[in-house]
């Protein structure tokens, strides 16, 4: 029988559940600039803003969080000139809360221009040939200048293929730095909720299910604000990453946030949701945008294609986004294939409203007990992601 009941958890400061549907659960997150209703899907902000979209539109769409990225953040415009202008709220002028990554992925893909150590990373950055080190200390100092909400730890990601030998010593490797990550916050803002900065450590441990337990249980044993996912979407087979989706999520603690990094598409978050993940954010939405790839409450189509040069309908007839209200199919093509750049704008608002109305289904599915067949539908309408 699906578990469906009203919950109350033991850690109301930050993060409560209200409601379950299976493994499927509604809460809210308490931040420094406001309330996040979760599940959540967070659009991604890498340097500041959200690509082509502009603060007012994600208040449109109804955007209660989105992402900033350490590194990128860090090499331009830097951290201490944002600091200067206030942070990161006041300087991209979004009022709502902001999660930072640490930028150890950004960091790790860059494989030919870094090295490894104890101490952290040295790596030279992608703009200039520079040469700079994150340490976990250094990592926490640019994301409180930046005064995110929700700071992530710094940690390895591992690539896809890697034997076990060097995913071992790369879960020892994220432990100890997630807790230097910890010991370098000040104590008197740990777990002070609304009042400073949150952070989460992100558990790893490649594609051995043991180790991902083990990163799991060496991290949650200490008081972070919540717990990532990290090291999925990185090369493996869709039904391989769900396998381990649904073996790491239910380990993770109850009473905490949960967040799958860097994933994924309509029908991975509503996976996601399903094996009990709270929080998601991806590229997709305004990435496809920009290529003219975008979801439908009829499926995903292309709207550089021929047969919508005529179509006067509009691109999602159940979609309230101001894309859908105002203009056809016809002129959504003719934006795209004229190269001009209101098609990002308008594109990436629909996407991003198709997968904000997702989350929000999803919290009304599970406040009504129906997620299930919710599930259902998404996997009907997109057949084609579950490969």
């Amino acid at each position: 029988m699906t578990q469906h009941a009203a919950i109350t958890t033991e850690y109301p400061g930050v993060f409560r559940i209200l409601a379950r549907d299976g493994a499927a659960r509604r809460g809210v997150l308490h931040t420094a600039h406001g309330m996040v209703h979760t599940p959540i899907f967070m659009p991604v902000g890498t340097v500041g803003s959200v690509k082509a979209i502009a603060p007012d539109d994600l208040d449109a769409v109804g955007a209660e969080i989105i992402l900033g990225n350490t590194y990128h953040l860090y090499l331009r415009p830097g951290d201490e000139l944002v600091a200067r202008r206030g942070g990161l709220h006041e300087f991209n002028a979004w009022r709502k809360p902001i999660l930072t990554d640490s930028g150890g992925f950004q960091v790790f893909s860059l494989s030919s221009l870094r090295t490894l150590t104890e101490e952290g990373v040295t790596f030279r950055s992608h703009l200039d040939g520079s040469k700079h080190i994150f340490t976990p200390e250094k990592v926490i100092s640019i994301q409180r200048n930046l005064n995110s909400d929700i700071m992530m730890a710094l940690d390895e990601c591992v690539p896809y293929g890697a034997d076990r030998t060097y995913t071992e010593q790369s879960v020892g490797l994220t432990t100890r730095w997630a807790l230097r990550c910890r010991d370098a916050y000040p104590p008197h803002l740990l777990h002070s909720g609304a009042a400073g900065n949150l952070l989460f450590a992100i558990t790893q441990g490649g594609f051995f299910k043991d180790l991902r337990e083990r990163s799991i249980e060496e991290l949650t044993r200490h008081p972070f604000d919540g717990f990532a996912i990290g090291g999925l979407s990185v090369g493996e087979s869709k039904p391989e990453m769900m396998e381990f989706l649904y073996h790491c999520a239910p380990l993770l603690p109850q009473d905490k946030p949960r967040y799958l990094m860097g994933v994924g598409t309509p029908l991975d978050i509503i996976r996601g949701i399903d094996a009990g993940v709270d929080m998601f954010d991806c590229v997709l939405p305004t990435r496809n945008a920009r290529n003219g790839t975008l979801y439908t409450s009829q499926g995903k189509i292309n709207i550089k294609r021929r047969e919508f040069a005529e179509d006067d309908g509009p691109l999602d007839p159940c979609c309230s986004c101001y894309t859908c209200r105002t203009f056809s199919r016809a002129y959504l093509r003719h934006l795209y294939t004229a190269k001009e750049l209101l098609s990002f704008r308008l594109n990436s608002l629909h996407n991003l409203m198709f997968f904000l109305d997702t989350v929000r289904a999803a919290r009304r599915a599970i406040a009504e007990g129906q997620f299930a067949e919710l599930k259902a539908r998404y996997e009907a309408l997109f057949p084609e992601e579950a490969l």
